[in-house]
Formats: structure tokens, C-alpha cells, sequence
């Protein structure tokens, strides 16, 4: 692990080397869900970068994880902050060139904004359960992770992965139900994506509809979606051999400069 100091926030960082690494491969920066953190992913980066032949980053955002504190109450704006001003500042000072952008929920709403809202050059973006628009499902089952907060032992399991348990709950659960975010909305920046994107959820998801997606792959010029039976809102988790071979595929094609084929309803 190592620390990336971004405005005066120092942040986690773990650089995780390929088990095969390939000529031209270019860096994963992982972006974590709405309560993750570097070690919350797991062995899934390691998997996955041995998988494609790249180097994978994973950081813990400020707030998250072992990083330093983050600005509380949140602002409605927290992704968009994230996107257009903390990842491409993280990607200068790693110097990490035409990185592949993959994020898990919240992670994947920043990795849409980043890349249609900075020019920061981006080889493709592939995002697993993001977030485009709040919708009912998503606000139902943020209320019912605050009950799960109050009644069972959320907090011990989280708190094995945080500094601060209390300010990463209370800062992703109180701004998904303020009433202002119910109009946070990220479609406008998905037309000016340039890079390839890969979408997947899960039929299953219990934070997101289907409608997330087909309003990427209807938005951004160059989407393919994948579709998961038997899975809930993480992917990888729950599909991992599924999402790693989208992603290999995904990679390889643009790294090999071939087209990739559009891919629909896995198991």
C-alpha cells in the first residue's frame, strides 16, 4: 500500500502487479462502491489483472478505507466532485496513462462522469450496478440498510474495513434519502463519452433496475451491456467467472484494436 496526497487528502493506494503481464497493457483503476474500500474488493483486482495482463490500481476514497476524512454531510454533487476533480488529479500523480476506468455502483456513476466530463484520456470504462438516476428501488433499499444499520451487526462487519465506520455510513446513507438527491441525475454527461464503455447488472439488483443501463447503452456512443441472471447488486461477487471474462474480453479487443462483439443476458 502507498499514499496519494490529492489537495491535502491522503488517500490509500495498492498497485497490484499481473501474474501475466502483456505487452501494451494499460493500468485498471478500480473505483469501490458506496461503503467500500481497497480491501472490500478483495482478490477481485488481483483476478482481474491477471486476467487481462494489467496492472491493477485500487484506492480507497477520502473517507473510505485507511484514507484520510472526508468533508461531512456530503453535497448532492459528492460523485460529481469525485469524477470531474479528485480521479483525474489520482491519475496524473500515479502517471498512469490511458487507464481502463472499472467502478461498482457509486464507483461506476464516477467513472461515467469522469469520463464524459474531462478530458482525461481513457482507454474504456467498464462499470458493474451504476448509478444514472435515483430510483425507487435504489431509496427503498438504502432505508432498509438503515434499519440493518440500527438492528444487526452491520456496523462490526464494515467496521472491519474503515477508520471510521460511522462517518462512511452516514455519509453515503444520509445523502441518497436528503429529498434534493431524488433529482441527481448523470445522463447528460454520457453522451460526450469517447472511450468504449461495458455496462453490467444484475437482474437481481435490489439498489437498481435495468433502466440504468439501456440508459447508458442509449446515451453514450459506444456501449455493450451485459446482463446477469442470478446476481444482486455486485457482480463480481456474485458472478465473478462471468464479469472477469467480460472484462478480459472487453480489454483485449481494445487493446488488440479489434471490435469487440455486443454481449447480452450472461448467466
Amino acid at each position: 500500500m502507498t499514499w496519494v496526497d490529492i489537495d491535502g487528502c491522503k488517500l490509500e493506494v495498492v498497485r497490484l502487479a499481473s501474474a501475466h503481464p502483456r505487452e501494451g497493457a494499460r493500468p485498471l483503476v478500480f473505483l469501490h462502491e458506496g461503503l467500500g474500500s481497497v480491501r472490500m474488493w478483495r482478490d477481485f483486482p488481483q483476478r482481474v489483472a491477471d486476467a487481462t495482463g494489467c496492472e491493477a490500481v485500487v484506492y480507497s476514497r477520502a473517507g473510505y478505507g485507511q484514507s484520510d476524512p472526508a468533508e461531512l454531510p456530503r453535497r448532492t454533487d459528492y460523485m460529481h466532485r469525485e469524477g470531474l476533480e479528485v480521479l483525474p488529479a489520482l491519475i496524473d500523480a500515479l502517471g498512469l496513462d490511458r487507464p481502463f476506468l472499472i467502478g461498482h455502483s457509486d464507483g461506476g456513476s464516477i467513472s461515467l462522469i469522469c469520463a464524459g466530463g474531462t478530458p482525461t484520456p481513457l482507454s474504456g470504462v467498464i462499470v458493474m450496478a451504476p448509478h444514472v438516476l435515483v430510483e425507487n428501488i435504489s431509496v427503498s433499499s438504502i432505508e432498509q440498510a438503515e434499519v440493518a444499520w440500527q438492528t444487526t451487526d452491520l456496523r462490526q462487519r464494515l467496521g472491519r474495513y474503515h477508520r471510521d465506520v460511522e462517518a462512511v455510513f452516514r455519509g453515503w446513507n444520509d445523502i441518497w434519502l436528503h429529498p434534493d438527491f431524488r433529482a441527481w441525475n448523470i445522463e447528460d454527461v454520457l453522451p460526450t463519452i469517447t472511450c468504449p464503455v461495458l455496462a453490467m447488472q444484475g437482474e437481481d439488483d435490489e439498489y437498481g433496475t435495468m433502466d440504468q443501463i439501456d440508459r447508458i447503452a442509449a446515451r453514450a456512443p459506444d456501449v455493450e451491456l451485459v446482463k446477469l441472471a442470478d446476481c444482486r447488486h455486485s457482480p463480481h461477487k456474485d458472478q465473478p467467472e462471468a464479469v472477469t471474462d467480460a472484462i478480459r474480453n472487453f480489454v483485449e479487443h481494445i487493446l488488440d484494436g479489434v471490435p469487440s462483439l455486443h454481449m447480452e443476458d450472461l448467466s
